[in-house]
């Protein structure tokens, strides 16, 4: 037990104060395991020799041919020793399918690094591997001095070595560059042909030749002329009329000819003229006439014309002395040989070394070619592409240096790019520093005919697009500040190696701060949210990848901040990097386009010569790895974990290996992170390595590296305090313990994160903690600082900070925002940055030192809009509920809040001088407040001034500077209005929309912004990517830009834009850009374009001293202006007409153009200003609430088209209307969906998991619930009008589809289409008539496949790019399931009755036909209907059938060889993974099956039986299977039946977990016990339920068989102490049960009542129950006894429906007693009671009867008569049931009369009212509009003097007695189910429904 004087650090600033632990707090279990023996291993495991890591019998070895297929990594041969965890990459281990030989994948690289010997290799010399036809010889060779092989022949084709011998082999080669050694023969031809793969399996033949006289291309041929010339060509040749002809270019071999090596660099080849990315080499053949000496392939770039001496000073790789040809001493290399480079590089090393060698005879040159297709990336200099291919060629005059290594792109840290269309080059990018040059190598072409000379040119500055005269400084702007940490995760956080920084991501930004001092320096670059760092021992090297797939890294040179490389990764998404202590070897994990887990190691000890990175070795693996680390100690080895697994891994021969650590007991923990422990002297023997690894169940293991065993177990458990709350939920993958989720290693302590928001130091020997630091959120990462004296910790949160352990202070170094920034507002006298984010936070930051000062949270609504007062030290913020508030940051609380607003704020903005501030709303409504004082109050709220529905935005509202105009969007997007700030007059309104009549839509705005008033200009963006400058007084155009885009990329409007204070510069947010352009310029050379933001850039702007420059969007940037501020600007005058540009480009004059336009009258300002309404000013009777007087006889604008406005009318509100209740707004409100609790069990496959991403996603009604199985959070994605029927999630886990069925309101079924990592739905698609059956993803996620039911027999296609329909077929016959191929997507399966039909998808252009093959299942089956399919190992196809059976299909064959009896019931559900089946039934039983050996029976045919065929394992489960998911390897997996339940299934221990159980029939009642903790439900399943509240857990269940419970009571709070709490159940069968919730037994059953209860309440003591029947008999009973003791039986005939009790004397009623009850019964009487049970008194108060309905209204069934007591007035009675009108009458028992009758648009089937507060909610059977009621009409009716506003809102009502307001049910509320028990407490509404669910809705 680890316990001791522990402290605690403060963290000043956080709220985390400092104090000492108590000895109740969290420590470690005492569960130190003794270590395994030495000698013991895991099952099938290798025996292990001591400190080995590996098998002692694995070694690396080069593999060697063996028949038709490739031994290699992962084939096992003799003497050598796999492991079968760590497997090789699919994309490079060999298939041995003899059928398909082109389909074969290469070899592993690793053997072949660095270079491989093919003629050895392939043993040339013996003919066995490969093939020679014709003259074909050995001869000796006198330069050379060996043995070379001579091919010669008249006839070429006749007369080669070919390579394989057969052409169904491949080589399986897999290097980029192939050295072709060979001298042609003199005065004869020669042709070389290679037959290329590429990585989609396509093979290309790219052929050399002196035959060919041109290039030529094919989409499978290449054929390039090699020609040879005979003279050297001079500096001065640079046009191809020098004296050389054609036919000296084209022709025989000359007869000096020389030995060559021929260098191919075979990816740039295809890429380059192909487009396509390459595979590997899969045969030579060398024709006539030619001598060779030997091919090699290499990943690596040789020069061969430099030796080991001068390589050493040269960042060059020298040719090894293998591939070498020899030179005599004293003699120079370009005088015997010839280096030929195709294509040629552009980086080049100096010179120097070269110029010395004499001019070669003869040269070499390639012919023309076509002009090669641009490269897809970003290069830091300008690319020109010549026409035809270039080969370097020596010359004594020319500076013929030697080429660096090429790199796979070309790369450039950016922080800008300018652009310009007509920039024939194409945009150019640019450098952080304004001058900076590049060396690059020009290509400067001169053609003659049909083929070019290139010669390289020296080195060149980059080019600037356009002019940049009139356009500086350039750059304008540079990156000074980030305010961020995160984006893709908050895991990565690295202290540098001396400790003086802290390296960190901020979404696409890598940023480096200095602790001491806060200076921030930046890598930029990244497109993507970067998703892992690495950083080497010594500073060297900073790798960096970014998330999105396919993964791009990065590696940079930290010291300098360049970028050195960049690549892309074969693993699809990076998570984790780590590098060797050198820096030479660099480790990622991540999973491949497959999902799989995927480990990479790559060589990075040339990046910094120059070189490339090396892929050294990859391994895919079916374990989890959450935690990669390489060992310090050792650069081979390392250590991963995850999921059940620690695997210590080795890179040993070219091979990376693992093998698993015994870890016993602790095989099931989900492992987080892991550390070795450090030795004192940093020096640590590998045999003596410790590590460490950390769980989310709290453990932490220590490891002995050298045994593989655990030496000590312990475990973090929390402090159980008596009468704490719960613990939270339990899951598989979590424990008692509290989750630990990093932890980081020193010498002489462990630090240790958990998400319990604690930082723990522990000695090595984990005896006490030494220090402890609360955190507001989880801790995600730990860092110890090298020197042991700091430790560095992120939360989830977003903070990033680290604690000095010598002086125990906590330091914040950053926080962020959770979710993207939507708007920014600054103060200038404080130097101050508001930001308000979709997080729902205002946090205000200090500009100074980027540090966060307040911070304020809205859990019930967010955050929309920000702005500073001018004067006042007061921000104003807006809300999506329609409120705007302002905050005093000297009094940090909220003085005055205003809510006339009934939608969420658009737009905030104050005039400069202080006086007035305006706000606008999504329901187009704009107001006007006084801020004279800091009481501001509202001066004017007119409806429909501003678009309705128009995003938040900082430019949505714009006041000129000097205050006198505003103008804003509205009252439709085409339009922007000018007003008057002070009257809101309209002055002026502009119709953009007529702007272009070259346009073919109309236009709309998007933002608007003033300049300068001595300009009078106004700015406006629009929909088209156009910025309009409109002069603000009379509308005129004055100038008009197209905001540049680059081609292909789709034009994003501009939110948000700003113009500097001088009018120099204009500041644009586009998309995840911004963009500066000189305004003061009519010819602007174009934008200055600065990256560096992930995500769209809401919101730009200057700093009040025009110093600095903000932008926001997924986090905040600060830039600093370069450009020097002049103190007398002279603003530029627009002349009265000029001449309009062409094509995009500048801003230009359009005054000219804008005269052909229809023009308007300037109009005058308006006598008559608006009324000045107040906030709510009542509109006049009988109107519609709207005046306007707003100019209406001045001339407007002359639009294109005519529009049909809808005006809302004017909504006004009770003064009273800021104390007491808020107004909520129509658009927001009062509920949220909080937490779902059930499963839709009559659905099928509707449930989707993924153990690698830990994505959870199930159906619960028309909802789509993701849930995380470690917090139990719930994100509830709505929107479907029925049922949800399937779910399908994309094989990249980053689509998920829904569908469901038809529903009364739409013709078609639905089927959405959600981005999972947003939540959102993308696309709304319908085709299917009927419900939809199943959904399925091709491997590609290209398609979607669509399936109806029964009834519709429809499938349908669907492209996933736009999600249109690409084909539809009725089908046949019902069919019951389909799937796609997985390994060919071209394929389709659908299975039916008694028949497997093949569909194969045929694409011409842009139709894709279905080829039909059916085959019939034999009769020998007997299967009947095929009911579900999966694919099982290549070629196999698994079927279920309804009898039973599993029947297996030869897709290749078409035939069914093989079925067994798997089942008694009918098999709806097979899952295949490895070689075992999952199996699940219709009687509820699951079985796993292993069928390895099926695919060998498959040779058999009809002959093979199953008898090879096993079950492992077997589970029955409450219901039906309807639907699962396992992990790949089967052994984990969550399964859903039809009762309901969702189960965790491991087979590993035979065990199934209830995850997921709602009532498995309708739920009748809830009810909350005393201090809302804890409500109940019933059903009738007979089941009462407990649930905890906080988590909607199940904490208690009483189930009665065979029974219905049918109503609930909870015990009031009075009755005792809480321990006595009781429910009351009433059943089917007349019994009354008492249950204790403390004992969780039943304690008392009585059977007051013959028939089936109906209604049960307490009174208000606890002591008596009441109790009513159906048949209308209420029974009075003591709860303790059981005796009845009363019955009434006034109600008889009718069932009684309701009950209810209240506390209230009675002497004002003319009665005694101390309770107050009440009846309801089915005919619509109500009687009112008066009772003191004690004394037996129970008295009639009143009788109240209502009119009976007629049955046409109520369709033949009456809803229910229900009533209850106004907790906030006990004389008032509500009441709801049947009658002549649909409304809610209100009853004052004092004067016996009705006082208000509120009319409903439906009866109400339930009813609740708050005790807390003035609300009634109500729930009707259908939440759908009457039919041609498009909006609910507004009722006003007057209560007690008090106003009372009602509207509908899609079913829910919400009252108060001063302000009757509507809640809102929000789409996830919207069922077709009736609504059947409702009840509303203090702080949650909870509701219950008919789809077997309880749905927790918080208000």
């Amino acid at each position: 037990m680890a316990r001791g004087s522990a402290r605690r650090a403060g963290v000043p600033g956080s709220g985390i104060q400092g104090r000492r632990p108590e000895r109740s707090g969290p420590r470690l279990g005492p569960e130190a395991r003794a270590p395994a023996q030495a000698g013991s291993r895991l099952p099938g495991s290798h025996p292990r020799a001591s400190g080995a890591w590996l098998p002692s019998g694995a070694r690396a070895r080069p593999a060697s041919l063996a028949g038709v297929g490739v031994a290699g990594e992962g084939v096992e041969s003799p003497g050598s020793c796999l492991l079968p965890e760590a497997r090789p990459s699919p994309a490079v281990a060999p298939a041995r399918v003899a059928e398909s030989p082109d389909a074969r994948r290469p070899l592993p690289t690793a053997w072949q690094h660095p270079f491989l010997n093919v003629f050895r290799h392939f043993r040339v010399d013996e003919w066995k591997r490969s093939a020679k036809q014709g003259d074909v010889a050995v001869v000796t060779d006198k330069t050379l001095k060996g043995a070379v092989y001579r091919i010669r022949g008249s006839v070429s084709a006749a007369n080669y070595i070919q390579l394989p011998g057969s052409s169904t082999q491949s080589l399986g080669l897999t290097g980029r560059y192939l050295y072709v050694l060979f001298r042609p023969l003199p005065g004869k031809h020669f042709v070389i042909h290679l037959d290329v793969s590429t990585k989609d399996n396509q093979v290309i033949r790219v052929s050399f030749s002196n035959l060919f006289k041109e290039f030529k291309s094919t989409a499978t041929w290449l054929q390039f002329p090699l020609v040879l010339e005979t003279r050297t060509p001079q500096r001065g040749d640079t046009k191809m009329g020098c004296g050389w002809s054609r036919t000296d270019l084209v022709g025989l071999a000359p007869s000096r000819a020389r030995w060559t090596c021929l260098q191919l660099d075979l990816q740039d080849i295809l890429l380059v003229y192909l487009n396509r990315c390459y595979g590997h080499l899969k045969s030579i053949r060398l024709c006539a006439s030619l001598l060779v000496r030997n091919l090699y392939t290499s990943d690596l770039c040789f020069e061969p014309a430099i030796s080991g001496a001068q390589w050493a000073k040269l960042p060059v790789t020298p040719m090894p002395r293998e591939m070498a040809f020899p030179v005599p001493k004293g003699e120079s290399w370009h005088d015997r040989y010839i280096h030929v480079r195709f294509p040629s590089d552009s980086l080049k090393v100096p010179s120097k070394l070269i110029e010395k060698s004499c001019s070669p005879p003869e040269a070499v040159l390639l012919g023309p070619g076509p002009q090669p297709l641009p490269c897809p990336v970003a290069s830091s200099k300008p690319v020109r592409f010549s026409v035809s291919p270039v080969v370097q060629t020596p010359s004594p005059t020319a500076s013929g240096r030697a080429p660096l290594a090429p790199r796979p792109f070309l790369e450039v840290s950016l922080s800008q790019e300018r652009s310009d269309a007509s920039n024939v080059d194409g945009p150019g990018f640019h450098s952080l520093e304004p001058w900076a040059h590049v060396e690059a190598s020009d290509v400067h072409t001169a053609a003659a005919g049909t083929h070019v000379l290139t010669h390289e040119s020296a080195e060149v500055p980059v080019v600037r697009t356009g002019s940049c005269e009139g356009f500086l400084p350039d750059p304008v702007l540079r990156l000074k500040g980030v305010i961020g940490f995160g984006g893709h995760s908050t895991r990565q956080a690295l202290w540098t190696p001396d400790g003086a920084a802290v390296v960190y991501p901020c979404h696409a930004v890598i940023v480096v701060l200095l602790v001491d001092t806060g200076e921030q320096r930046f890598f930029l670059g990244h497109t993507d949210k970067v998703s892992a760092l690495a950083l080497d021992g010594s500073s060297s090297l900073l790798a960096s990848a970014q998330a999105r797939a396919p993964s791009v890294m990065r590696l940079w040179d930290f010291q300098t901040g360049q970028c050195l490389c960049l690549f892309r990764s074969p693993v699809h998404v990076v998570c984790s990097l780590s590098f060797s202590d050198s820096g030479a070897l660099l480790c990622g994990v991540g999973k491949d386009h497959h999902g799989r887990t995927m480990v990479v190691a790559w060589g990075t000890g040339q990046v910094g010569l120059g070189g490339e990175v090396v892929v050294l070795a990859k391994a895919h693996t079916d374990f989890d790895v959450q935690a990669f680390r390489v060992t310090f100690f050792d650069e081979t080895r390392m250590a991963s974990c995850g999921q059940g697994s620690v695997r210590l891994w080795r890179l040993r021969g070219g091979a990376l290996r693992s093998c698993p650590v015994d870890l016993g007991e602790h095989h099931t923990l989900q492992f987080t992170d892991l550390a070795f422990k450090q030795a004192q002297d940093g020096r640590l023997e590998p045999l003596a390595a410790m590590l460490f690894v950390c769980s989310r169940s709290g453990h932490i293991l220590e490891i002995d590296c050298q045994r593989m065993v655990v030496r000590h177990a312990r475990r973090l458990l929390p402090t159980r305090t008596p009468g704490g709350r719960h613990p939270q939920k339990q899951t598989f993958s979590s424990g008692p313990g509290i989750a630990i989720s990093s932890l980081s290693i020193s010498p002489a302590m462990c630090a240790v994160g958990s998400e319990d928001g604690f930082l723990r130091l522990w000695p090595l020997d984990f005896s006490s903690v030494l220090l402890e630091a609360e955190h507001e959120g989880p801790v995600s990462s730990v860092c110890v600082s090298p020197d042991g004296l700091r430790v560095l910790s992120a939360t989830s949160s977003g903070h990033l900070g680290f604690l000095d352990t010598l002086s125990r202070v906590y330091h914040m170094l950053a926080r962020s925002h959770t979710a993207p920034v939507l708007a920014l507002a600054m103060e200038q006298r404080r130097g101050q940055l508001a930001t308000v984010s979709q997080d729902r936070t205002v946090r205000i930051w200090d500009l100074a030192t980027l540090q966060q000062l307040y911070d304020f949270t809205s859990s019930e609504e967010a955050p929309c809009a920000v702005t500073f007062h001018p004067t006042r030290p007061t921000f104003f913020c807006g809300f999506s509920s329609g409120a705007v508030r302002s905050f005093s940051l000297e009094a940090a609380e909220v003085p005055v809040e205003h809510t006339c607003h009934r939608g969420a704020i658009t737009g905030l903005t104050a005039t400069p001088d202080g006086r007035l501030l305006f706000s606008s709303c999504s329901e187009g409504s704009l107001a006007q407040y006084s801020c004279a004082d800091p009481h501001w109050h509202v001066l004017r709220v007119a409806a429909d001034m501003v678009c309705p529905d128009a995003p938040a935005s900082p430019s949505a509202l714009a006041v000129s500077r000097d205050g006198h105009l505003l103008a804003f969007v509205g009252p439709s997007r085409c339009t922007v209005t000018v007003t008057d700030s002070a009257s809101l007059d309209e002055l002026l309104r502009v119709d953009i929309g007529t702007l272009d009549l070259a346009s073919s839509r109309l236009d709309s705005a998007m933002a608007v912004c003033f300049g300068p008033a001595a300009l009078g200009h106004l700015l406006v963006s629009t929909s088209s990517n156009r910025v309009v400058v409109l002069d603000a007084v009379s509308g005129r155009i004055i100038r008009e830009s197209t905001v540049f885009q680059l081609p292909g990329v789709h034009p994003e409007p501009c939110p948000s834009l700003t113009l500097s204070e001088d009018a120099r510069f204009l500041l644009i947010a586009a998309g995840r850009t911004i963009k500066v352009w000189d305004y003061t310029t009519q010819a602007s050379p174009g934008p200055q374009v600065y990256i560096g933001h992930s995500e769209p850039v809401q919101a730009v702007a200057f700093s009040p001293d025009q110093q600095q420059v903000l932008s926001a969007g997924d986090a905040v940037f600060l830039w600093d202006v370069l450009a020097t501020t002049e103190s007398n600007q002279s603003f530029p005058v627009a002349p009265q007409a000029c001449e309009a540009g062409s094509g995009i480009g500048p801003l230009e004059d359009a005054s000219s153009r804008a005269s052909e336009l229809p023009q308007q009258q300037v109009p005058k300002p308006s006598q008559a200003s608006l009324p000045r309404l107040g906030i709510c000013a009542r509109p006049p009777e009988g109107g519609d609430g709207v005046r306007d007087t707003r100019n209406s006889g001045a001339p407007r604008t002359t639009c294109l088209a005519s529009y049909k406005a809808f005006t809302p009318a004017r909504v006004s509100c009770s003064p009273h209307s800021a104390k007491g209740t808020c107004l909520p707004p129509a658009s927001g409100g009062w509920l949220r969906l909080k937490a779902v609790v059930g499963y839709s069990g009559n659905g099928r496959a509707n449930m989707v998991w993924r153990p690698d991403t830990g994505f959870f996603a199930y159906t619960c009604g028309r909802l789509v619930v993701v849930e995380d199985l470690h917090s139990g959070a719930q994100q509830h994605w709505s929107g479907h009008s029925a049922e949800v029927s399937t779910l399908a999630l994309s094989h990249s886990a980053q689509v998920l589809a829904s569908a469901s069925g038809c529903s009364s309101t739409t013709a078609h079924c639905q089927i959405r289409i959600w981005d999972v990592s947003g939540g959102l739905c993308q696309h709304l698609i319908s085709h299917h008539s009927t419900t939809v059956l199943a959904l399925a993803f091709s491997p590609d996620d290209r398609l979607l496949v669509t399936l109806g039911d029964h009834d519709g027999r429809t499938l349908a296609l669907w492209g996933t790019t736009t999600y249109d329909l690409v084909s539809s077929t009725r089908l046949p016959e019902p069919v019951h399931g389909v799937a796609f191929n997985p390994w060919d997507a071209g394929e389709l399966t659908c299975v039916g009755q008694g028949t497997v039909t093949f569909r194969l998808l045929q694409q011409r252009g842009a139709d894709i036909s279905l080829q039909v093959r059916r085959e019939p299942v034999p009769e020998a089956v007997g299967a009947g209907e095929l009911t579900s399919l999966c694919y099982g190992a290549p070629p196999l196809l698994y079927c279920g059938t309804s009898s039973g059976q599993v029947c297996v299909w030869d897709t290749r064959a078409g035939r069914c060889f093989l079925s067994w009896e798997a089942d008694d019931g009918g098999i709806g559900l097979l899952l295949f993974s490895g070689s075992r089946l999952v199996s699940g039934s219709s009687v509820g039983q699951l079985r796993l099956w292993a069928v390895g050996a099926v695919s060998e029976l498959r040779c058999k045919g009809s002959g093979a039986r199953s008898s090879s065929v096993f079950m492992e394992h077997e589970l029955v489960l409450d219901g039906a299977v309807v639907s699962a998911s396992f992990d790949d390897s089967v052994d984990m997996g969550v399964v859903g039946t039809t009762a309901g339940t969702l189960w965790f299934v491991s087979w590993a221990e035979g065990t199934s977990t209830r995850l997921i159980s709602g009532h498995r029939s309708k739920v009748n009642e809830v009810v909350f016990g005393p201090g809302e903790a804890h409500c109940a439900t019933c059903s009738e399943d007979g089941s009462v339920r407990v649930w905890a509240l906080a988590s909607m857990e199940l904490v208690i269940q009483f189930q009665v068989l065979n029974q219905s419970c049918l109503c609930l009571a909870w015990s009031p709070p009075c009755c005792g102490r809480p321990e006595q709490q009781r429910l009351a159940a009433g059943y089917g069968d007349g019994s009354l049960r008492i249950f204790s919730v403390s004992r969780t037994a039943m304690e008392l059953k009585m059977h007051p009542h013959p028939v089936a209860l109906t209604a049960v309440a307490f009174s208000t003591d606890g002591q008596t129950v009441l109790s009513g029947d159906k048949d209308g008999l209420v029974a009075v009973s003591h709860p303790r006894t059981g005796t009845t003791f009363r019955v009434l039986s006034d109600h008889q005939g009718a069932p009684i429906s309701t009950i209810c009790v209240t506390c209230k004397e009675c002497e004002d009623l003319g009665v005694e007693g101390t309770d107050l009850w009440l009846a309801a019964s089915g005919d619509q009487r109500v009687s009112v009671w008066a009772s003191d049970w004690l004394r037996n008194r129970c008295d009639l108060v009143d009788w109240l009867s209502f009119p009976m309905p007629a049955t046409t209204e109520t369709q033949g069934h009456l809803p229910p008569s229900l009533a209850a007591f106004c907790p906030w007035d006990g004389a008032l009675l509500m009441y709801v049931g049947p009658g002549v009108y649909k409304e809610v009458i209100i009853y004052n028992l004092c004067q016996k009369q009705v006082v208000e009758k509120i009319p409903l648009p439906f009866f109400a089937m339930s009813l609740s009212l708050s005790p807390g507060s003035y609300l009634l909610a109500v729930g009707f059977a259908g939440l759908h509009r009457p039919p041609g009621c498009s909006s609910p009409p507004p009722a006003t009716r007057s209560w007690c003097g008090r106003s009372l506003a009602a509207e509908m809102q899609q079913g829910l009502w919400c009252w108060a007695s001063r302000l009757v307001t509507s809640g809102t049910w929000t789409q996830a509320w919207q069922r077709s189910q009736a609504v059947n028990g409702l009840m509303l407490g203090q702080a949650r509404i909870h509701v219950n429904c008919l789809e077997q669910a309880v749905v927790n809705l918080a208000t």
